[in-house]
């Protein structure tokens, strides 16, 4: 898939942590039918004096460049896009100097370019579900805005139940909630950490009728934890459920994919 130049217009603080890009592209037709509200793009940073190949191809790079010079590729979420303006958000979590993506967001400025490729996507709000249940650390809150930004649109309101893990009060992001949504808050500062997400999910009244899930976040917890709440003493079926770790602590984003390639399904 060829890559696709996007030039920042702007930037604002969604919260402490979490900064918000705007770019603009002279071309956004790949997003042209994209629907999922956990629409995501591969950023790619060239290592420091390597040209990459135009049209880039990232499928095709591993046969062009010596491994030492392949570029990093980061996973966000693509909010927004707007074909026929030419715009498309992305929000970045914030690490100080930690991190290749984030990092470069922390400096960034208006007139700054960015190759992307994508977008890809498998989840979107089903308007027929009787609720929804929204779960993630700030690594999913891009996705959960846009499911909620959708789930706002529905012309009748359904109950939605978002439980999200942030450090603090401060670090909570005003979220587009649709009427009948609810929103429970987990800090780490007051020692909520990964394993009180799960506990937080596990206290969700849980509502009558056919839910729809969406769990992102740090992979062990969403996998170990959650993903067998709902699937084995829930009982959903595979297809009501969308889960799966966007990271994993202790592990750049290629020692997750590696890691992830060898999960049982």
């Amino acid at each position: 898939m060829a890559a696709t130049s996007l030039t920042a217009t702007r930037t604002e603080w969604i919260t402490p942590r979490l900064r918000r890009l705007w770019f603009h592209s002279d071309d956004l037709s790949a997003f042209v039918g994209s629907d999922h509200t956990d629409r995501y793009v591969k950023l790619v940073f060239p290592k420091p004096g390597v040209e990459l190949p135009e049209p880039l191809d990232l499928r095709a790079l591993r046969g062009q460049l010596p491994a030492e010079d392949m570029p990093a590729v980061r996973t966000y979420t693509a909010l927004f896009p707007d074909v026929e303006a030419g715009t498309v958000a992305i929000d970045f979590v914030i690490h100080g100097d930690e991190g290749v993506a984030g990092r470069w967001a922390a400096a960034a400025q208006p007139g700054e370019q960015l190759l992307v490729t994508g977008p890809g996507g498998a989840y979107r709000p089903d308007p027929s579900a009787d609720w929804h249940l929204l779960v993630g650390d700030e690594s999913a809150i891009p996705a959960i805005t846009a499911a909620l930004t959708v789930l706002a649109e529905l012309p009748d309101a359904v109950p939605v139940r978002v439980v999200a893990l942030v450090d603090d009060a401060a670090h909570e992001p005003v979220l587009p909630l649709p009427p009948g949504a609810e929103v429970t808050w987990v800090h780490r500062s007051a020692g909520g950490g990964d394993a009180a997400l799960e506990e937080a999910v596990r206290a969700v009244e849980w509502l009558p009728g056919r839910v729809q899930a969406f769990v992102h976040g740090e992979a062990s917890q969403v996998m170990h934890g959650i993903r067998p709440y709902l699937l084995r003493e829930r009982r959903l079926p595979r297809h009501q459920v969308s889960v799966s770790g966007y990271w994993r602590h202790g592990r750049t984003e290629e020692g997750f994919r590696a890691w992830k390639s060898q999960q049982p399904r």
